[in-house]
């Protein structure tokens, strides 16, 4: 499912008025249906239910008082505040508000401060609060009495549904301002929004639903940008099937470059995960001053020493090695616990100059390429790239904070430039190709934000690789899959494991196919 920012939506809305003929009042009436049929799931059934609906004056307006009229048709007790008393309503939202009055509809109009305190009761005695009162044009900050008019929704107790995305919460960045309305519900029209799915706006938006309001295919599909959603059916398309006679080396040769004194560790979960995905035969390699404990942890991975002239610190045989090794197997996982020194960091570089087969980058592969990107553009190897916002960071000289509020555009415009697949873990993991496409995933939640749920899908993504998907391909799987072991190993709460996600791989992949069934 594609993602839009607010003015592709906008333009969306305009063309299909223009070209296909289909009013706005149209799109109102579909949406406002759409709005009523979520508020009576929600509450169990219309009947007596008391609604409030703030409105304003543009088309969030026009949404909220055609819902208004449809839930009046099914029964509920609706009253409508109309937000911005000194401005008339425009367009289409003013037909909309003309259907619900000439229907008997009540509508009230907030002008002072005492009327502020009568709005704030009545919100509290409400079943459900219907919040159309901005939309996905606000950007910044919002007006004194935009802020009380949210403080009216957010104290109540009923349910809170949102129009297309929370008052206060911009659709694009998914930035909020402090007193933005809290949904537990979001109705989203025709096609979602890039900031339902970013933080902090994630924590505001409740259930995002889309509401399909009438907008034809063939002018969604004018909408060039590949921004979508990594959902469920794009992942079941492109998982790897195993034919019923493979033998182990059909089922994918991984090579791993991880591990040091220090980070025994990462190597183990990285390595054991690409065994848990389905690769068939998996090789570690690492420095020589861990192999014996690796032996020990790892039970069905092959280990290997790599020369070292001091514990952690690879040289330049050790480079050779690998590469040696790189020409025996599908796909090469290099980085994780493998230490930052800077002989094994030139090493590294040696490597990736060099190598043709397909290469996961991640932790210290990464970081080996600090001030050295160009490595990267030259590379003939196909790449995947797995940093987390600091390491994307220190590659282009950026902070943390500034990846994370712009992770979308940053990972579009570096995927392109290093033609790699990137992916940029966090909330969300963003993947993005060469090609420009984007998606954003939808599984994971904040117990996997533990050591070594990185070092877990970098053995992910290269055991999918050791089983025939393209870069991209594997990049998408393995992210959600990756995303949804951790959905299925904890219900949220702190204390989840990495190896508990590699334990819940198997029943991940299951789930998909036993809902598809």
């Amino acid at each position: 499912m594609r993602v839009l920012l607010s003015e592709e939506m906008r333009n969306l809305d305009q063309v299909t008025e223009k070209n296909i003929g289909i009013p706005q009042v149209l799109l109102m009436e579909n949406a406002g249906h759409a709005i009523a049929s979520v508020a009576e799931t929600y509450l169990e059934g219309c009947a007596g239910a008391k609604i409030i609906i703030l409105a304003g004056k543009g088309n969030n307006g026009g949404d909220g008082f055609s819902a208004a009229r449809w839930l009046q048709n099914r029964g509920s007790e609706v009253i409508v505040f109309l937000a911005n008393a000194e401005t008339e309503v425009q367009g289409a939202a003013s037909e909309e508000l003309q259907f619900f009055l000439n229907a008997g509809g009540q509508v009230e109009t907030i002008n002072s401060g005492d009327e502020l305190e009568m709005l704030a009761n009545i919100c509290k005695e409400a079943d459900l609060i219907i919040d159309a009162l901005l939309g996905t044009g606000f950007v910044g900050e919002l007006t004194p009495k935009y802020r009380e008019f949210c403080k009216c929704i957010n104290q109540a107790e009923g349910i809170v549904l949102a129009v297309d995305i929370p008052t206060g919460v911009e659709a694009d960045t998914g930035f909020v301002d402090e007193n933005a309305v809290m949904a537990d519900v979001t109705v989203t029209m025709a096609l979602p929004k890039v900031g339902l799915y970013l933080y902090p706006a994630v924590d505001y938006v409740g259930e995002v639903l889309v509401a399909d309001i009438g907008i034809p295919a063939n002018i969604i599909a004018q909408n060039t940008e590949k921004r979508f959603l990594l959902t469920e059916e794009i992942v079941l398309n492109l998982m790897p099937l195993r034919l019923g006679n493979a033998h182990k080396g059909d089922a994918g040769r991984v090579a791993v470059v991880a591990g040091s004194p220090s980070y025994t560790g990462a190597a183990a979960l990285c390595s054991e995960a690409a065994v848990k995905i389905g690769a068939g035969l998996v090789t570690l390699m690492t420095s020589a001053s861990v192999k014996d404990i690796l032996s020990v942890k790892l039970t069905e991975v092959m280990v290997r020493p790599l020369s070292e002239n001091a514990p952690g610190n690879l040289t330049a045989s050790a480079g050779i090695d690998v590469l040696n090794m790189a020409e025996k197997v599908n796909v090469l996982a290099i980085g994780p616990g493998l230490g930052d020194s800077e002989g094994t960091a030139e090493v590294v570089r040696s490597i990736l100059k060099n190598i043709e087969t397909p290469c996961v980058l991640d932790a210290d592969g990464i970081n080996a390429l600090i001030d050295n990107i160009d490595v990267l553009k030259t590379m003939i190897a196909p790449k995947v790239l797995t940093p987390h916002p600091g390491e994307l960071a220190r590659l282009i000289d950026a902070d943390s904070e500034y990846v994370d509020a712009n992770r979308v555009e940053l990972a579009k415009r570096f995927a392109k430039e290093w033609n790699a697949v990137l992916v940029l873990k966090g909330a969300p993991t963003v993947i993005a190709s060469p090609d420009g496409s984007v998606y954003l995933n939808t599984t994971g939640n904040a117990s996997m934000a533990t050591a070594g749920s990185g070092d877990v899908l970098t053995g992910v993504i290269a055991g999918l690789i050791g089983q025939g998907s393209t870069s991209l391909e594997a990049a998408l799987v393995g992210v959600y899959l990756h995303g949804l072991a951790g959905d299925l190993a904890t219900d949220g709460m702190v204390g989840l494991k990495a190896s508990e996600i590699i334990d819940n791989l198997v029943e991940a992949r299951l789930e998909i196919y036993s809902e598809n069934e």
